[in-house]
């Protein structure tokens, strides 16, 4: 699919924003860039000529509607996504159009699922939340792993990133959450997300190699506790992060990411690696690749470009893998990262 469908932007000038641009170019979509500083989408639009420019912010809904017209889909990249998702939602919603998000935010996720699944079942709209390296491919993977199971035990999500310099866009993400739990950590635990303050554990995580066994910090919860029970009969769901990513990104002066190659990717790389329990067997899926926002760019424009085609499960609002077809999605990431499903057991201390 490719040149016939204009997919908005919003938030095209943002890190992320920028490689979901560049995506959506190289897949023959036609991006239209909008935000809420005109200059700064004057500025991106310097570098690809004839781009179509809609200022808009969040708080104006006519200035969304005139973005949004004529599009066949807008994908959010416009954190912090507790003030823009339901404005964008709207917008989409207004236009008849798919909506796509890229949140990393457990709680703005939690909203989207909370707020607006009845009337966009009922307007068989199509709006998929945190559509993104969290949230997304961990829940793909997750529903990769399960394979014939229609339930598990539980779901333990590990990351290990070889750095984590967060851009300006994850630290005010991340300290909107903050704000909103009131400095609470969360835990997805007998089938409910629950908030407490007691210190998280540090563990030893059996990475396959190159990484090895590395310390990981537990509990280190990301949005998949939202994507993955939304569809998956697994009341257990928990998120680990190794001990020195962990750090950086929540140190104050860990500074932001540094271009490594012409694309604008950084030098990190990652592994994930997802493992799912059933009474005494388990299933497991691993995923190899380069930095974790430029990834982020397939998974929503591919998510976007399924939605278009009606290679879909369902209507409404949906997590990735409960709208797509998990396995054939990760395989058209082949380009991106690297995914192995395995049957084999791990064990983690």
């Amino acid at each position: 699919m490719g040149s016939a469908h204009t997919v908005v932007v919003f938030g095209a000038y943002g890190h992320t924003g920028r490689f979901v641009v560049a995506e959506l170019r190289d897949r023959g979509f036609v991006p239209v860039l909008s935000g809420r500083d005109a200059g700064k989408l004057k500025e991106l639009a310097a570098s690809a000529p004839g781009s179509d420019v809609r200022p808009a912010s969040a708080g104006d809904p006519a200035a969304l509607d005139r973005a949004l017209t004529g599009a066949a889909a807008v994908i959010n990249c416009a954190g912090p996504f507790a003030t823009t998702a339901a404005p964008v939602i709207e917008a989409a919603l207004r236009a008849g159009i798919p909506y796509v998000d890229v949140t990393g935010e457990i709680e703005a996720g939690i909203d989207t699922f909370t707020h607006f699944a009845d009337r966009a079942r009922a307007a068989r709209a199509v709006i998929v939340p945190a559509m993104a390296f969290y949230g997304g491919l961990g829940d793909l993977m997750t529903t990769a792993a399960m394979g014939d199971w229609t339930a598990a035990d539980e779901a333990h999500i590990a990351y290990a990133l070889s750095s984590w310099h967060p851009t300006a866009g994850t630290r005010a993400t991340s300290a909107v959450s903050r704000q909103r739990r009131g400095g609470r950590r969360l835990r997805y635990t007998r089938g409910r997300l629950e908030s407490h303050h007691d210190a998280l554990p540090t563990l030893r995580w059996p990475f396959p190699e190159p990484v090895g066994p590395r310390d990981v910090i537990g509990e280190f919860t990301t949005v998949d506790v939202v994507t993955v029970p939304r569809h998956l009969g697994v009341p257990e769901v928990c998120t680990y992060m190794t001990v020195e990513a962990a750090g950086e990104v929540l140190a104050p002066d860990t500074p932001e990411p540094v271009a490594a190659d012409e694309s604008g990717r950084s030098a990190q790389t990652f592994l994930v690696d997802v493992v799912v329990r059933s009474g005494g067997s388990e299933r497991r899926a691993v995923a190899r690749g380069r930095d974790i926002y430029a990834v982020t760019a397939p998974l929503a424009v591919e998510a976007v470009d399924r939605i278009l085609a009606g290679r879909t499960k369902t209507v409404g609002v949906a997590s990735a893998g409960e709208i797509f077809d998990a396995p054939d999605f990760l395989r058209a990431l082949s380009p991106h990262l690297s995914v192995e499903l395995l049957l084999q057991r791990a064990s983690f201390t």
